[in-house]
């Protein structure tokens, strides 16, 4: 017969794996990297997350050219127009 051990303990072992700090309420570091990260780290650290959203929307990664990417520029000094 399978292993005695049931899916809600295999969870609580991979969870004792994670890395985790701890403080004190109102102690919290920063969330600002920028001071200790380069914008290339911080643009690498920004995938993983942007490639997980896109999962969770069960939405295909787009596979749009930058020179056709859907966007518009607003340029400063000028109010976007009211069509949202």
């Amino acid at each position: 017969m399978g292993s005695d051990a049931r899916p809600t303990d295999k969870k609580a072992a991979d969870r004792a794996h994670w890395p985790i700090a701890q403080f004190p309420l109102g102690e919290e570091p920063d969330d600002d990297v920028s001071a200790h990260t380069t914008p290339a780290e911080r643009i690498a650290m920004m995938w993983p997350l942007a490639e997980s959203a896109w999962k969770v929307a069960r939405r295909p990664l787009p596979t749009y050219d930058r020179r056709v990417i859907p966007a518009r520029l607003f340029r400063a000094g000028n109010p976007p127009p009211d069509d949202e």
